[in-house]
């Protein structure tokens, strides 16, 4: 199992619109999300800066780079376009953190 961590970037004032949509995930996206190995995956946010940062874990994270090509993947990253930063493909703009530190 791997772990994983990114960031990106809210815009400002819409963190209410962002959870909101999150709370009412489409349940064909989390059927994704799982079918893909993706587990326990949460979305924090700094209000100091307005970025969110991602955690999930995954058997596989090379599976990851499989679901840009996803149309439902496709679909939510164009709903969301409009509540956070996204590159012309409408993905969110994001970078990998990585890892200095653990105690399990």
């Amino acid at each position: 199992m791997q772990r994983v961590a990114f960031r990106m970037q809210l815009f400002p004032g819409m963190v209410v619109e962002y959870k909101r949509r999150h709370d009412e995930i489409w349940p064909e996206l989390a059927e994704i999300l799982r079918r893909a190995g993706i587990s326990e995956y949460s979305i924090f946010h700094d209000e100091s800066s307005d970025n969110l940062f991602g955690v999930l874990r995954c058997d596989d994270a090379t599976v990851l780079d499989q679901l840009p090509d996803n149309p439902v993947v496709k679909k939510w990253w164009a709903s969301m376009k409009d509540v956070m930063e996204t590159n012309p493909d409408n993905s969110p703009v994001s970078c990998v953190l990585h890892e200095v530190f653990y105690l399990h």
